[in-house]
C-alpha cells in the first residue's frame, strides 16, 4: 500500500485546487476517498483508493 500526499492526489485526480478536492470528499453521489492521518498535522491518501475512484468515474461517465 502506498500513501500519497495532497499535491500528488490533486495531479492524479485532476483537481485544480484544494477546495475542489475537499468538496469532492463531501459529494453525495461519488465521494472522493478520505485521507488518513500520518502525523499531527499531516494527511495522505491511499493510492489504490484514489485510483479506484478515478476508474469508477471513468466508467460512470462512459455509461452515461
Amino acid at each position: 500500500m502506498r500513501l500519497i500526499r495532497r499535491a500528488e492526489v490533486r495531479e492524479l485526480a485532476g483537481f485544480g485546487s484544494n477546495s475542489s478536492l475537499y468538496r469532492a470528499m463531501e459529494s453525495e453521489q461519488h465521494p472522493f476517498p478520505k485521507p488518513v492521518s500520518i502525523g499531527k498535522r499531516a494527511v495522505a491518501w491511499v493510492e489504490s483508493e484514489v485510483k479506484r475512484w478515478i476508474d469508477e468515474r471513468i466508467e460512470y461517465f462512459r455509461a452515461a
